[in-house]
């Protein structure tokens, strides 16, 4: 059997003229982009040129739905019922279906995006809510999620297509959740500690926690932040070590 693994990238996170990350530097390397959808950042403007960028480097087009929160960048906790984020993540994700077709395109996944996120990922309704809006725009959507979390087990509980993710720039806890990034050590910002924890977990199913232990986790989807000092040379390095491996890069389902 053929190791095989999707590099995505969150892009899209740009204003105007204002510009944040590394997204024309990065599209080579990955093959699947997390494109904003105007709540947590982005413009129809941004989201127009970003889809276009993507099509143009053979790369699958995801929706990135996050809370409404443009100054906290969608990554500080509220108090959302489940309902509204079923209302939010729907138009969202239509939002930017309709770009995607303007350019051409269909969406190929749904990952949400920050606080969102990392609150579905432990809370089962919130995780449920995500899901059945997803599956109730597109059912043919693959659904991407912390690898192991309730919104993974909420997506096949409705019959979605996931994408267990993995984080190639951030620490784990024991419990499989990843380091909040206000703590110490969140962020892995050395090139070949990176490709070390990326390789393990493809190859091997394993990830070593904050905590000295190794747990298991299963590896579908590769995630590479593009907004983080050093993004290219992270994307350029993983993108060789796998291909060094005999890893095959392609996105979830193909």
């Amino acid at each position: 059997m053929t190791l095989a693994i999707d590099l995505n990238c969150d892009m899209g996170e740009s204003f105007g003229a204002w510009k944040m990350g590394h997204d024309d530097e990065i599209l080579p390397y990955v093959t699947s982009a997390n494109i904003a959808c105007s709540y947590h950042a982005g413009d129809p403007a941004v989201m127009r040129q970003t889809v276009a960028a993507a099509i143009k480097h053979g790369v699958a087009l995801g929706a990135h739905p996050g809370l409404p929160d443009l100054v906290g960048f969608g990554r500080r906790n509220m108090d959302i019922s489940p309902e509204h984020a079923y209302d939010i993540v729907v138009v969202q994700i239509g939002a930017l279906a309709a770009v995607a077709a303007s350019q051409g395109g269909r969406l190929h996944h749904v990952k949400a995006h920050g606080a969102l996120y990392n609150m579905a990922a432990k809370n089962a309704r919130l995780a449920s809510a995500i899901a059945q809006a997803v599956h109730d725009v597109d059912a043919s959507l693959v659904l991407y999620g912390l690898a192991g979390s309730e919104l993974i087990r909420a997506g096949n509980a409705v019959g979605l297509k996931v994408g267990h993710e993995v984080f190639a720039d951030r620490t784990y806890q024991h419990d499989g959740s990843l380091t909040p990034r206000q703590q110490a050590h969140a962020m892995i910002e050395d090139p070949q500690q990176s490709i070390q924890q990326v390789l393990r977990m493809v190859m091997d199913g394993k990830v070593a926690t904050q905590q000295g232990e190794d747990i298991a986790v299963q590896a579908d989807t590769l995630c590479l932040h593009g907004d983080q000092p050093g993004a290219v040379i992270f994307a350029q390095a993983i993108r060789k070590a796998l291909q060094e491996k005999n890893i095959s890069v392609r996105s979830v389902g193909n």
